[in-house]
This record gives structure tokens, C-alpha cells and sequence, in this order.
């Protein structure tokens, strides 16, 4: 449970998040997430995974802009800002957000987002 292997998980999310991967979204997502957008709604691990199957959710472009991580025993909180665009029920969007996500290690399943607070940077 090291930080090196903290900021490969965030890496891979990043790239889920990319390919609208929803297998790999649901190992890297723990099934308690709670997550606040950049809109102020409070979002859970099954309406993240039900907007990228049906395409509500799609990310055309994220450029991790910085990176910073904080693990504290089996406790992990990743800073990443990122250049992102895509669409969001259907609306095109460009922005730079602030991703700040709160990740607890489990000896099997590794490394999994537990919470999320997204905002406009």
C-alpha cells in the first residue's frame, strides 16, 4: 500500500476515465463511493458506471495538469488537476477540475475510491 502504488491507481482511473471503461471503473470505484460534482449533486458508484454505459458521461480528452498524493496507513488522498473535455448529458464541456479523491486499500482489491469532491480549478 505505497504511494507509488496509490498514484498508479489514480493513473489507471485516469485512463478508464479516458476509454469510458466501465469494467475497470467498477474494480477502481468501491461499491460505498460518495462523490460530489462540479454542479453541487451528490453522485454515487452506480449512477458514475450508468453514465458511461449509456453515454451520458464521455470524455473526449484529460490531461493530468498536477499531481499530488497523501497516504496515511491503508488511507490515501489524491490532488490531481486536470484538463478535461467531453460531454455531459449530452452537453459539450472544456474545463480545468480539480479532483480531490479519498481512496482506502484493501489486501485483495488494492486501491479504491471511496470518495470524490470534483470542482472547477
Amino acid at each position: 500500500m505505497t504511494e507509488g502504488e496509490l498514484l498508479a491507481a489514480e493513473r489507471r482511473l485516469q485512463d478508464a476515465q479516458r476509454a469510458g471503461d466501465v469494467a475497470e471503473l467498477d474494480r477502481l470505484l468501491d461499491d460505498r463511493l460518495v462523490a460530489i460534482g462540479p454542479d453541487g449533486g451528490r453522485y454515487r458508484k452506480d449512477d458514475d458506471l450508468a453514465a458511461y454505459r449509456t453515454g451520458s458521461s464521455v470524455i473526449e480528452s484529460l490531461t493530468e495538469v498536477s499531481l499530488e498524493s497523501l497516504v496515511v496507513a491503508g488511507t490515501g488522498v489524491t490532488f490531481v488537476v486536470c484538463d478535461v473535455a467531453g460531454s455531459f448529458g449530452g452537453a459539450p464541456f472544456r474545463a480545468r477540475l480539480r479532483y480531490t479523491r479519498t481512496w482506502a486499500y484493501a489486501e485483495g482489491a488494492g486501491w479504491r475510491v471511496v470518495a470524490a469532491h470534483i470542482a472547477v480549478a
